[in-house]
Parts: C-alpha cells; sequence; structure tokens
C-alpha cells in the first residue's frame, strides 16, 4: 500500500475510532497488512478469514473455545463475508482492546446470542456452559452440574423471571457485578494480554511476529 493511501486510510480510521490515536491506528493497518500478507490485488478482498483471525486470538490472546472463537469472529466481521477487512480490524479491537462498559456489555451479549434473536436462551447457556467448563473425570452425569449452573445464573441475572435473559437482564446484572460480563465464557482478552499486545504492536508493528 502506498503512503498517501495508507495515510488517507489512517485519516479515515481515526476520525471513527475513538479509542485509538492516530498513531496506533497506523500501527494496527501495518499490522493488520503484515498479517495478511497484503498485497492489494484487483478486485480481491484482503482480509483475515477465520482460521487466520482465531489463530491471532488463541496465540496473542490465550483464546481456547471455539464455540467463543467463532463468536468474537463474527463480532468482528459485520458485513458477514467471511473475513474480517482492515476497517473491521481496527473498528473491532477499538472495542475488544479499550470499549467503555457499555460497549462491552452490547458486544458480549451479541457474542453469547448464539442465534441472534435478542435473548440468551437456557439452551444457549448450556452450550457455552458445557464448552467452557474442563470435563471433570468424576461418576456424575456432567450435563446435570451444567443444568445447575444455568439455573444458578438465570436467578441471578433473569430480572423480569421469563427463562431467558434480555439485554435488559444482562445489562442489569453486570451493572451489579462487573465479573458477569463475561458470564458464558472469555470473549475479551485478559488484561496481561492485552498490555501485551498493546506494548508489542504500538512500539513496532513490523516486530510483531509471535503468531
Amino acid at each position: 500500500m502506498n503512503r498517501k493511501k495508507l495515510q488517507k486510510l489512517t485519516d479515515t480510521l481515526t476520525k471513527n475510532c475513538k479509542h485509538f490515536n492516530k498513531f496506533e491506528v497506523n500501527c494496527l493497518i501495518k499490522l493488520f497488512y503484515n498479517l495478511v500478507g497484503g498485497v492489494e490485488r484487483q478486485g480481491l478482498i484482503i482480509g483475515l478469514d477465520r482460521n487466520a483471525f482465531r489463530n491471532i486470538l488463541h496465540v496473542t490472546f490465550g483464546m481456547t473455545d471455539d464455540m467463543i472463537m467463532d463468536r468474537v469472529f463474527r463480532g468482528f466481521d459485520k458485513d458477514n463475508d467471511g473475513c474480517v477487512n482492515v476497517l473491521e480490524w481496527v473498528h473491532g479491537l477499538s472495542l475488544f482492546l479499550r470499549g467503555s462498559l457499555e460497549e462491552k456489555m452490547k458486544y458480549c451479549f451479541e457474542v453469547f446470542d448464539l442465534n441472534g434473536d435478542g435473548f440468551i436462551s437456557k439452551e444457549e447457556m448450556f452450550h457455552m456452559l458445557k464448552n467452557s467448563l474442563l470435563k471433570q473425570p468424576s461418576e456424575e452425569d456432567p450435563d446435570e452440574g451444567i443444568k445447575d449452573l444455568v439455573e444458578i445464573t438465570l436467578k441471578k441475572m433473569d430480572h423480569d423471571h421469563d427463562g431467558k435473559l434480555s439485554f435488559a437482564d444482562y445489562e442489569l446484572a453486570v451493572r451489579e457485578e462487573t465479573l458477569l460480563l463475561e458470564a458464558f465464557g472469555p470473549c475479551l482478552p485478559d488484561p496481561k494480554s492485552q498490555m501485551e499486545f498493546e506494548a508489542q504492536v504500538f512500539k513496532d508493528p513490523n516486530e510483531f511476529n509471535d503468531m
């Protein structure tokens, strides 16, 4: 990408991106093109496909849950074309790394609402909790323990008692207890990997090579 084009892209993204300054946006754009090996070919979408993106989530941010990583990919890939482009990359990371509580609640809720109907149902909770809990080699049926956990979670978070979580339920619960933000699985980076990522990328994106 030539300098003029990079400058223009940086300016546009900095305007629309409230959590990063111009230097940081520039670093993230450079990192993006390093990761995709990006020479822009005519008419071809340049972007990180699902596997490349999941690899970054896994290696850089320590995520291991396939279902959640898949949902995070969808959260970044706003136009649903199966690729995270440079705009989606910078906007996604803005929320992922530095979003306000409001932004993070909206994002996490969308990650957890597996079928996109505006609610987190018992079934969805069951799937996610079953996925994120370590399998214990015990006699009992592990599904029973997870069902109990779903009931406990509902008791704590389902304010209008309709047997599922709306965004309003979830928001109320999280405002009372911030730890519930990622109640159904880790879909944001932990502070340590966030700091390491920022320290490395905003120092020199060309040296970012621990993929």
